[in-house]
């Protein structure tokens, strides 16, 4: 004779698990202050030896918060609250190779240190260091097209960033 799960089990430990969630002062839905309405995003500090790739990321992560729609996106002075970040990596590893040993695809990873403030109460909300994300891309037939290939691999990092970034600041409480 086999014991197996009984019929119902599934529900009742879902039942059990959001008792003892909602017992722990967590929430599925996130509690971001309510007065916080708005954010500013300086343009982001660039620790690295790329050049222009502060201006990316700062623009996917205005674009995230923007199209997220809780938060509206703000100059400093008009602003609730402000994320600021510096970027601390930028590197390319080699992870695919032909026969030759030549470099057939990289892996681009941006790592970024980002705060978030509370402008009204002058206190910090939230921090997350070596916040990271990674694109892989192929290497092209000329420099000029590898170099494209990279621009866009750092757009696609730039935008999970983004994406990262605001789920941590509306649904990190």
């Amino acid at each position: 004779m086999t014991r197996g799960l009984q019929p119902g089990w599934p529900a009742a430990a879902v039942m059990l698990v959001m008792l003892a969630v909602s017992g722990c002062g967590y929430s599925l839905s996130g509690n971001l202050p309510s007065d916080i309405k708005t954010v500013a995003v300086p343009i982001f500090k660039n620790q690295t030896q790329q050049p222009a790739v502060e201006n990316i990321l700062t623009a996917a992560v205005v674009n995230a918060f923007s199209n997220g729609g809780r938060l509206r996106v703000v100059p400093l002075a008009q602003a609730d609250s402000v994320l600021e970040g510096e970027i601390v990596g930028y590197t390319l590893e080699s992870i695919a190779f032909d026969r030759s040993i030549n470099v057939r695809e990289y892996r681009l990873r941006v790592t970024m240190n980002v705060q978030f403030r509370d402008l009204r109460r002058d206190t910090v909300l939230w921090k997350q260091d070596r916040l990271e994300e990674r694109s892989d891309f192929r290497v092209g037939g000329q420099v000029s097209e590898t170099i494209s290939l990279e621009e866009g691999a750092v757009r696609v990092a730039a935008v999970d960033i983004g994406r990262k970034i605001v789920a941590l600041a509306i649904d990190r409480f």
